[in-house]
């Protein structure tokens, strides 16, 4: 008895020295770029002028994709769960509001996803990254690499990734025959504005 009692203490000294080696983030805007695989050179040329920019405050979430034609922005809230989705194209503007069970439901593909922790690792911005290989029910896989010192307080946003112990810093997913690989190149954990997370009352046609 008095071998488990002290197997257990050392487990739990363990798990607590492990905690406190990775450090949860409320305040910080994540830059990614973009690339791809393809050789079309239009296609090239498109994706790498496409920016993803991640913006996280306590449990707002926000996520701009901007291309030379197309840009959306994804507002998630995890205290109430819902989203908000604006896209432009063209002179075209559109709101799509979510609630909890829809943002659930717009992300249904992603349930019963497998996480595969592997041992590989790379640096990416100074962080030690690990690599996790996702494989979604349909079969897709998502290659990622992600920081495990340091943990987003909001995760949900990317429904895809909830399950990664860490920030990801890099993944690499396959779309219509292509492979497109997203790198963060810059993080700066200074506070974010809350103007960031202000969601537009005007101007965008809405639609449910």
């Amino acid at each position: 008895m008095k071998k488990i009692i002290i197997l257990l203490s050392f487990l739990q000294l363990a798990s607590v020295k492990i905690n406190a080696q990775q450090r949860v983030v409320a305040e910080c805007t994540i830059n990614y770029s973009v690339a791809t695989d393809s050789s079309s050179a239009k296609t090239n040329n498109a994706l790498s002028s496409t920016k993803k920019t991640v913006y996280i405050k306590g449990n707002d979430s926000r996520t701009d994709i901007v291309s030379p034609s197309f840009s959306q922005t994804t507002f998630y809230d995890k205290t109430s769960g819902n989203a908000v989705v604006l896209r432009e194209f063209g002179n075209n503007k559109i709101m799509t509001k979510l609630s909890k069970s829809q943002w659930l439901e717009t992300n249904k593909k992603f349930e019963g996803i497998t996480v595969n922790l592997l041992s590989d690792t790379k640096t990416i911005l100074g962080y030690e990254c690990k690599k996790a290989i996702l494989q979604t029910k349909d079969g897709n896989l998502v290659n990622v690499f992600y920081a495990t010192a340091i943990m987003p307080s909001v995760k949900e946003f990317e429904y895809e990734f909830r399950d990664i112990p860490g920030l990801v810093l890099e993944y690499e997913t396959e779309k219509d025959g292509q492979k497109i690989k997203f790198t963060a190149i810059k993080i700066n954990l200074s506070p974010v504005q809350n103007s960031k997370f202000d969601v537009p009352t005007t101007g965008y046609l809405i639609r449910n």
